[in-house]
């Protein structure tokens, strides 16, 4: 009996296959609230590391026009990095709560199938510890997820 040999390459592409259908799947099987929970776990990554402009990206269109781009890197750099002395900080998120429509502002849109999740950010800096708590809301816009901030208290 002889015995045959597998092409590397054939191998090789057989894993890959079975990769992307394995992502496919997870895709497909990955609940709303996970996608949620995913894009401001996303968010707050980048703003460990100081990437302003890519946790930018991950705004609603609405939160960019409250922000440009430049103008929000350079605040938040600014703000959080030189006025409170620190240079990270650390983060958890407590769930999502779903909410059927919500707006951000008085005068903004309505959005429907809105995530809720409590972040709280954890600095350790010249002014000593403390904890910034925040209410951030995500929504799909044209299917990806998106970080809104709430305004109605102005």
């Amino acid at each position: 009996m002889r015995r045959r040999n597998v092409p590397v390459k054939g191998l090789f592409m057989g894993i890959l296959l079975i990769a992307a259908v394995l992502m496919m799947v997870r895709c497909v099987f990955v609940s709303s609230d996970q996608q949620a929970v995913a894009v401001v776990n996303e968010f707050y990554q980048y703003e460990q590391q100081g990437d302003f402009a890519s946790s930018w990206a991950l705004f609603h269109s609405e939160m960019k026009k409250r922000f440009g781009k430049g103008a929000y890197i350079q605040d938040r750099a600014h703000v959080f990095m030189n006025h409170f002395g620190v240079e990270t900080f650390t983060y958890t998120l407590d769930g999502a709560e779903k909410l059927d429509k919500w707006e951000m502002s008085k005068e903004g849109p309505a959005f429907k199938n809105v995530y809720k999740i409590l972040v709280t950010q954890t600095y350790k800096g010249k002014y000593g510890n403390f904890d910034l708590k925040q209410e951030v809301f995500t929504v799909k816009e044209k299917e990806k997820w998106c970080i809104l901030w709430d305004y109605n208290g102005q």
